[in-house]
């Protein structure tokens, strides 16, 4: 392979992914004229795809509605995602101001969210910070990779809740500090504890432990768009 032609195929890597049908529904935790705080099932992408067979997201079934559970929201934002697989919290953005307001907060960082995730094996030490760079990985999309000399810095904090046996499992909340893409998972990794269900960074046998990814958005601490108001928004984790 020439060097032009590896070029081009790094180029025109197509993600062929289709979703499965997801029969979980969004909720909503809070509403006002401004936001929504959202609960998103595991499952569902946050928006929907290119590929035209994945129509089905949570953007799509907030601007159509959800028959006999939840009205149109026609022109909802999200000014943050969750990965494919979490579930949990989202923060949705129920006008141009909000939305915007929201995005600049997200961008400045301002806005802390907290995870809970089932990690293999036992943490040595009860809480911690895993700093690890983080970036692309163009030669095996849509993965990521822990590369000192050109990632990205990313810190996430942790705390463990609770040790499990049978097999050893650690139940684990992080706070990243950072929001680079699939942070928590890569981290988890690369310490040697993937999460529980994760097809992308995993072990020989963590994938197989969970018949979901094992990461939930659980906490988030913000300020309303309008009023200013600090606001703090919680979703009970379901595993």
């Amino acid at each position: 392979m020439t060097h032009k032609q590896a070029f081009d195929h790094v180029r025109t890597v197509v993600d062929d992914f289709v979703a499965p049908v997801c029969e979980a529904f969004v909720t909503i935790l809070y509403q006002d004229d401004d936001i929504l705080l959202i609960n998103k099932p595991s499952g569902l992408l946050s928006l929907s795809g290119k590929n035209p067979l994945n129509w089905d997201s949570v953007h799509y079934r907030l601007l159509h509605g959800q028959a006999g559970l939840t009205p149109a929201f026609p022109d909802a934002k999200l000014p943050h995602r969750l990965d494919f697989g979490t579930s949990g919290i989202m923060l949705v953005g129920l006008n141009a101001h909000s939305a915007q307001h929201l995005n600049q907060q997200f961008q400045a960082r301002s806005i802390e969210k907290r995870y809970i995730a089932m990690l293999e094996g036992w943490l040595a030490d009860d809480q911690g910070q895993i700093r690890a760079p983080i970036a692309k990985d163009k030669s095996c999309f849509p993965r990521v990779k822990i590369c000192h000399s050109t990632g990205k810095v990313a810190v996430s904090a942790y705390r463990v809740l609770q040790r499990l046996e049978q097999p050893q499992r650690s139940l684990v909340e992080f706070t990243p500090l950072t929001g680079r893409t699939h942070q928590l998972r890569i981290h988890s990794l690369d310490i040697g504890h993937p999460i529980l269900g994760c097809d992308l960074y995993n072990s020989q046998q963590s994938e197989r432990l969970a018949e979901r990814l094992l990461l939930h958005a659980s906490e988030l601490y913000f300020n309303h768009p309008t009023s200013g108001e600090p606001l703090q928004g919680q979703c009970a984790c379901p595993f």
